[in-house]
């Protein structure tokens, strides 16, 4: 198979798509950031944190949840870059991330949240 062409030729340039197609790594951030969508109490979480600075325990209360369990989804949204921390004393707080991905992921929850639970 020449390099240029695909087995099928159904009258369109698929190589120009090719040509310009990210990398798989860039692929594989955005599964990574798409998996945090998988577990509600993480969806959750992440919204509270996108509307304010709280503690574990705090958060731990909110959810109705443990805190190990809510560490747990801290962790997993502080690797995906989506939230940071900063200590206080003893105490450690979570927000939402400033950045473009945690911007995008709380439009994408805000906006399916309109979806599925309109307001009138």
């Amino acid at each position: 198979m020449e390099q240029n062409k695909l087995p099928h030729d159904h009258g369109h340039s698929a190589q120009e798509v090719l040509a310009c197609c990210p990398s798989g790594t860039d692929f594989q951030m955005i599964a990574q950031l798409l998996r945090q969508l998988d577990d509600s109490s993480r969806v959750k979480l992440f919204w509270l944190l996108c509307h304010c600075e709280e503690c574990v325990i705090n958060l731990s209360a909110m959810m109705e949840m443990s805190s190990p369990a809510v560490s747990h989804h801290l962790r997993q949204l502080r690797s995906a870059g989506l939230i940071f921390s900063r200590r206080e004393g003893k105490e450690v707080y979570y927000k939402a991330a400033d950045t473009a991905q945690a911007r995008l992921f709380h439009r994408l929850i805000e906006e399916l949240l309109e979806i599925s639970c309109p307001k009138d």
